[in-house]
């Protein structure tokens, strides 16, 4: 690590500490953000001796840049937890904690803390995230692309103009949904390398320091101090768990939840073309003044089992929620149909 630029990272998470600190004055989050800033302040401490010991100037005062500034101005407007993700990517810590209350006793096998949620009979439900962003996915295809369909046949549009635009509308959404999701997960991927970068490092020189800040985060969500110092001390005595919890609890990411920016691309074209496929099939086989019925049919069937579906995700009766999601489908496509129908009354 370059020392200069470790130091101003260090000065720079100092400043915006004591910013959150500020905006959090009427809460106990503000004396974890003091005590946040004053490790930095002191890690960045080791940072400018090391500058010193190799010949090197000490910088002059901190003044931060144009983006910390701004991203101070924020957290003044809307407060730390808003702004959670990009302060974490800003190297300020303890971020989690507005996350999930009792994740400092979830992975360590801990006795709750008191006051936490006591009910963990829904931890791993996350596991079927893929399954319903799937669903979400073909919903968003399916309602998209009906909606277009009605709003060109409501224009009085023949049946190779609606195909047309059913598989121009195909297309384009599901290569946006398809960039969307690669950029995103992506960008969680590098910021995710980057970040763990810099905690490796820093265990690397300075271990006591970071088993401090952890201490600091664990105590802030409930364990009593002497606790959360053994916890930490032991976490950081085994280096890469240590990494595997720092970039839990400090910065708030999950390393097996961080998938192939690929494949998450080609799930997510895959999942809106299935559903975009669907009211758009009529058209290509069925003939003449059927298809727009037939597709209505089929489009209604696919959003009554998707909400159906959805039902597993949420508990809801599935009859209702297949009921509700119909609902809102045929809505959008009422009016989209109607606008067709008034813009090609205006055009005609």
């Amino acid at each position: 690590m370059n020392p200069l630029e470790s130091l101003r990272e260090e000065q720079r998470s100092a400043f915006l500490y004591q910013v959150c600190a500020a905006a959090e004055k009427s809460t106990t989050r503000a004396e974890l953000f003091r005590r946040l800033a004053g490790e930095a302040e002191a890690q960045g401490a080791i940072w400018r001796a090391q500058l010193t010991a190799r010949g090197g100037s000490p910088p002059g005062p901190f003044e931060p840049d144009a983006r910390t500034r701004l991203v101070a101005r924020m957290v003044g407007w809307f407060g730390p937890r808003r702004l959670r993700g990009v302060l974490s990517a800003m190297k300020v810590r303890g971020m989690q904690i507005y996350a999930s209350p009792d994740a400092a006793t979830t992975d360590l096998n801990l006795p709750p803390v008191a006051g936490a949620p006591l009910e963990h009979r829904h931890k791993g439900l996350g596991s079927g995230g893929n399954l319903r962003a799937a669903v979400f996915g073909v919903n968003d295809g399916l309602v998209s692309n009906a909606s277009l369909i009605l709003g060109v046949a409501g224009a009085g549009a023949d049946a190779r103009a609606v195909v047309l635009a059913g598989v121009a509308g195909l297309a384009a959404g599901a290569f946006s949904m398809a960039v969307g999701e690669y950029v995103s997960v992506r960008s969680q991927r590098e910021l995710f390398e980057y970040q763990i970068a810099l905690e490796r490092d820093e265990l690397e020189q300075y271990p006591e320091a970071e088993a401090q800040e952890l201490a600091l985060i664990y105590e802030a969500k409930g364990l009593p101090k002497r606790e959360a110092e053994q916890v930490a001390t032991r976490i950081v005595a085994d280096p890469e768990h240590a990494l595997d919890t720092l970039a839990r609890e400090e910065l708030g990411l999950n390393p097996g939840e961080l998938g192939s920016p690929i494949g998450a691309a080609a799930s997510s074209f895959g999942a809106f073309a299935t559903g975009a496929l669907l009211p758009l099939v009529p058209f290509v086989l069925a003939n003449g003044g059927n298809a727009l019925p037939i597709s209505i049919g089929v489009t209604a069937l696919a959003l009554f089992a998707i909400g159906g579906t959805l039902s597993l995700f949420t508990g809801r009766n599935a009859l209702a929620s297949g009921a509700r999601m119909l609902a809102l489908g045929a809505a959008a496509g009422a009016v989209t149909y109607a606008i067709g129908s008034l813009v090609g009354v205006a055009v005609g």
